[in-house]
């Protein structure tokens, strides 16, 4: 199985930028599509974006759409997630995982496999 560690949050002003990472190790993950979820504080755990297997899809929630980009390193057995403009509703803990299945849209339903998280915190 993968084991996931995400990385690279931290705490930022509005319009700021942050790179998160998600490295995988006992397993490669370049036959498995990738997702990025968040969570913040009393919410559920929501849907972000996804990169199909190939890297040549992906697909992002509205609310982040033209702001973030996620992208993967197969020699690295690495995704990243680019977050630029970040607002104070991005604030949130980050996870990545694989998707155990890709919905015609994009959309990622996780296989259930999850790393610790990384903070992302945004300030007004």
């Amino acid at each position: 199985q993968v084991q996931l560690v995400e990385s690279g949050g931290g705490l930022v002003q509005a319009g700021d930028s942050l790179r998160l990472s998600c490295a995988a190790s006992g397993r490669p993950i370049s036959s498995y599509a990738m997702g990025w979820f968040r969570q913040a504080p009393g919410k559920e755990r929501e849907f972000v974006t996804s990169i199909s297997w190939s890297g040549s899809m992906t697909y992002y929630t509205n609310s982040v759409k033209g702001r973030f980009t996620i992208s993967r390193d197969t020699a690295k057995n690495t995704v990243y997630l680019q977050m630029n403009s970040l607002k104070p509703e991005d604030t949130a803990v980050y996870y990545c995982t694989p998707c155990s299945t890709l919905q015609y849209s994009g959309r990622c339903i996780s296989s259930d496999s999850w790393g610790q998280g990384t903070q992302v915190t945004v300030s007004s």
